[in-house]
């Protein structure tokens, strides 16, 4: 799921209050034509991405076509959507794929999602549609060793004679730890650590797109890290963002690191990511608090969820 989409559902209770103001005037015994028109200017205030938009808005096409332009949104039933979901699948004559299968569920759930949270519908009837992701591989992740051998990288990387550098360290215990993203990392500043309590240091992922101000939220980190953060402010002397370069430069900084440890499937934000996730699902930590951790929508961690579980069965 991606940005464009979590933004259709935010978490906080005053967003969903500060959007009710702006809300189309269509109500439960409103046409499913009207619905997705009020559900098109909805999209289009909060500016979601032009593909996006079309793609939701050709989904809910064929559900007008399979149900009718003016059937009341209140009479649609979730027996109604999973006779349409098997429509799709096998009769309508023209091969449905996994991906464009579970792309128009999961056009249903954002639809029906935003009807029944803004308070138009009472109940959500795609809420208990079952998500069957396409097939794919699980996601790449470090084992207990792999992370060992790369902590161990980061330290000869430190403690080297003519050109130590804190930084390959310090990224890689952030990463690990926190499980933020490459577009989260580069946004970081210093006065988003929190080190007010030595023994619970944190770090805030901010957003300055109003839009993502949902996404916000504080991470616990260990204490060791802060001295790792000053070794690294002290060589490097960042000013306005923690770090002053591309994405592309801190993914060779992980790729040095994987190089030194002699890891050749290498290291990247995504694999630190779900690393990071693994680790913590397999400690025990509650799944909603991890979905919050990783700035997750709940549409979102419907997928990420039984990624987790078959990851968490493999030994690390």
């Amino acid at each position: 799921m991606n940005d464009d989409q979590m933004a259709l559902f935010p978490d906080q209770p005053e967003q969903r209050a500060q959007g009710h103001a702006s809300e189309p005037q269509i109500g439960p015994h409103s046409s499913l034509r009207s619905a997705v028109r009020a559900f098109a200017d909805h999209m289009q205030r909060i500016d979601l991405a032009e593909n996006t938009v079309k793609s939701f808005l050709g989904d809910l096409s064929f559900l007008e076509r399979y149900l009718g332009h003016e059937v009341p949104i209140d009479t649609i039933a979730t027996k109604d959507l999973r006779a349409f979901m098997e429509y799709l699948q096998h009769g309508r004559g023209v091969p449905c794929t996994p991906k464009s299968y579970a792309r128009r569920l999961t056009t249903l759930k954002v639809f029906f999602g935003w009807l029944a949270s803004a308070g138009i519908l009472e109940q959500d009837p795609a809420a208990n549609l079952v998500h069957k992701p396409a097939a794919s591989p699980l996601p790449a992740i470090l084992s207990d060793d792999q992370v060992e051998r790369a902590r161990d990288a980061c330290r000869t990387l430190l403690s080297d004679a003519k050109n130590p550098d804190p930084r390959p360290q310090f990224l890689f215990h952030l990463l690990l730890q926190t499980g933020m993203k490459k577009s989260e990392c580069l946004a970081l500043q210093i006065n988003h650590f929190d080190l007010s309590d030595p023994a619970a240091p944190a770090v805030w992922v901010r957003y300055k797109d109003p839009r993502r101000h949902h996404k916000e939220r504080k991470l616990a980190v260990e204490p060791t890290l802060p001295a790792m953060l000053q070794l690294y402010v002290a060589a490097y002397k960042p000013r306005e963002t923690l770090f002053p370069c591309t994405g592309r430069n801190l993914e060779y900084v992980l790729h040095k690191v994987a190089q030194v440890a002699g890891l050749p499937g290498g290291i990247s934000f995504e694999m630190l990511r779900w690393t990071c996730a693994v680790r913590d699902f397999r400690s025990g930590m509650e799944p909603e608090q991890l979905r919050r951790k990783l700035g997750l929508s709940q549409m979102a961690w419907e997928d990420t969820l039984p990624k987790l579980q078959a990851l968490t069965a493999r030994p690390l």
